[in-house]
């Protein structure tokens, strides 16, 4: 993996994701796993999406919950930086 480039405005080893957004977009959509695509993290975004399709939807309780922690504990994106206030 390349190390991507400095982003000015953003301290480096910190994302350029918001863990707000983030968490927003996983209590709507989390059964979707559009807030873990949204930082980057594919594997379990994809993994939410094939929960929740397998259960009929139950499996979008995850999402919710997941959605609820990032905003309490934060989070990493895909390339292990924490995530902006």
């Amino acid at each position: 993996m390349t190390t991507p480039p400095y982003q000015p405005g953003y301290p480096q080893g910190v994302s350029d994701k918001s863990k707000v957004i983030a968490g927003v977009l996983q209590i709507l959509l989390g059964g979707f796993g559009v807030g873990r695509f949204y930082m980057g993290d594919t594997k379990t975004g994809v993994i939410q999406l094939i929960v929740t399709l397998v259960t009929c939807g139950l499996g979008s309780l995850w999402g919710l919950i997941d959605g609820i922690l990032i905003l309490v504990n934060g989070g990493v994106d895909g390339q292990g930086r924490p995530l902006r206030d």
